[in-house]
């Protein structure tokens, strides 16, 4: 189901009645169908804000929400609840009944809406399957880990047979390894389902191992959107940049020992004056080979590495050029010329 937006807009008043705060300021937007789309920004960028105008939890001040070609934002109550059941979410910390077992959580949403015994027995046991836990339906709560409740989780938002899955931070409270495992499963059942997947995240990690586009939110406003693979080869905006530049930098990056290596490692913090990005079918070619025959200039590498995105890679270098400012400019057309993007640093 493909999502439309038209410059919405969403203002909250304070704790002091008196200060307003734009969360989401004139945005529009198309998330596409039978994708995983991701939405990230900082803390307070609005980007959780957007979500709940998107998921039909909140109403905008204006602008209007399309699901494929029905609005959907002034909906009346009896079809808005209607329209939200082929809606799943998922959450940060699980938000799970802890009096009921996993198999009984993942029940309770078809309990809800009426549907037969034996229908709600078939289903949670087709979902467990799903998310690899049908030994643990009978589980307490308390039991599971933390992947594992993520994963009955998941399996109650699938429980209706949504059209959307909307992730809200779904794997900030989880370790890199979980979160791998989790970002893979998500990945398998979009795939499976055909469903629409947005994930809200401030890890750009997460956009990078699942979401084929993104939209970085800044200040209740869109300042960057396209394909991962524009995204992390030409990052535009500021945000942009600073978030991929702190991949694999954090405690919470989805690497993993086992997992190939895709840090940008720099072993010199000095110099640094252009990033050199290389897409995929550059990263074997002796560019820089090359061009140190062609031209009457030398290269100083401080850093290197390739960032590994769903469907292809892009390679990252941050170098010095020495020599002449001609025969240096030559140089840089000749890069461009090759395919390489560059961008001056400082």
């Amino acid at each position: 189901m493909k999502i439309q937006l038209n410059n919405l807009s969403k203002t909250y008043t304070s704790a002091d009645g008196i200060t307003k705060v734009t969360a989401v300021d004139g945005v529009s937007l198309e998330i596409p169908s039978n994708k995983i789309f991701g939405i990230i920004g900082k803390s307070g960028a609005g980007k959780s804000s957007l979500v709940r105008l998107i998921s039909m939890m909140e109403t905008p001040d204006n602008g209007e929400v399309f699901y494929d070609d029905k609005r959907v934002d002034n909906l009346a109550e009896k079809e808005l609840i209607l329209q939200r059941r082929g809606i799943g979410m998922i959450f940060q910390n699980f938000n799970l009944f802890s009096s009921r077992s996993a198999g009984q959580n993942i029940a309770y949403p078809m309990e809800i809406c009426g549907v037969p015994k034996d229908q709600i027995e078939k289903r949670v046991n087709e979902l467990l399957e799903i998310v690899e836990l049908s030994d643990r339906k009978d589980a307490r709560i308390s039991t599971l880990s933390g992947g594992q409740k993520q994963r009955i989780a998941i399996a109650r938002a699938l429980a209706n047979n949504p059209d959307i899955l909307f992730c809200d931070e779904a794997t900030s409270a989880l370790d890199p390894q979980t979160t791998k495992s989790i970002l893979n499963l998500i990945r398998k059942i979009q795939s499976q389902m055909n469903l629409t997947v947005v994930m809200i995240t401030h890890q750009m990690e997460v956009v990078r191992d699942a979401c084929s586009q993104v939209a970085v939110i800044d200040n209740g406003k869109v300042v960057e959107l396209g394909s991962v693979d524009e995204i992390f080869l030409n990052p535009k905006h500021e945000v942009t940049k600073e978030f991929i530049s702190h991949i694999g930098n954090d405690s919470h990056s989805t690497s993993d020992s086992n997992s190939k290596n895709d840090e940008i490692v720099r072993w010199s913090m000095d110099g640094g004056e252009y990033e050199l990005s290389f897409p995929t079918d550059l990263q074997g070619a002796p560019v820089l080979s090359d061009l140190a025959k062609k031209f009457d200039v030398e290269f100083n590498i401080r850093a290197a590495g390739v960032q590994h995105l769903v469907d292809s890679s892009v390679g990252k270098m941050v170098v010095d050029f020495i020599g002449d400012d001609k025969e240096i400019e030559k140089a840089i057309n000749y890069l461009k010329e090759r395919g390489l993007l560059v961008n001056k640093i400082n």
